[in-house]
């Protein structure tokens, strides 16, 4: 199973973003095509679309915002969703008493792919890195 991050799953929902070819490719030509998002990289692109249309107040300004909300959703609806269940919760409190010192969402996502057995793909190679067991790479090279 292939999970993405926050980040990957940006380009690949931006169809204009400069990488956005070369990731799709890249997971074209995967062995690998179990692939999958993890709920909370969902919760994090829903929340920054709501808090941006929420910090515009004219209407006519909040439309290409709510553009890009129903383009998301409707590309969520496409992926499985992998959720976070009991077992990461208690996988993150074992991360966490290894001494690792990332983000909680970011833990949250890193304890969804180990009790998956999945490779995530991130960007966030520097965080992602400390935590024990976690196969993680970037495809946006």
């Amino acid at each position: 199973m292939i999970l993405l991050d926050t980040d990957h799953l940006s380009v690949l929902v931006d169809r204009r973003h400069f990488r956005h070819t070369r990731l799709q490719e890249r997971i074209r030509d995967s062995i690998d095509q179990d692939l999958a998002i993890p709920i909370v990289s969902a919760e994090e692109q829903l929340r920054g679309w709501l808090a941006q249309i929420h910090r515009l107040h004219d209407f006519s300004k909040q439309v290409p915002a709510y553009g890009r909300l129903a383009q998301l959703i409707d590309f969520l609806s496409r992926w499985q969703v992998i959720p976070f269940v009991p077992l990461a919760a208690d996988q993150c409190r074992l991360i966490r008493r290894q001494g690792v010192r990332i983000g909680s969402q970011d833990l949250k996502i890193a304890a969804i792919a180990i009790i998956n057995d999945a490779l995530l793909l991130s960007a966030n190679l520097r965080d992602f890195r400390q935590v024990p067991e976690l196969m993680v790479e970037s495809w946006l090279d």
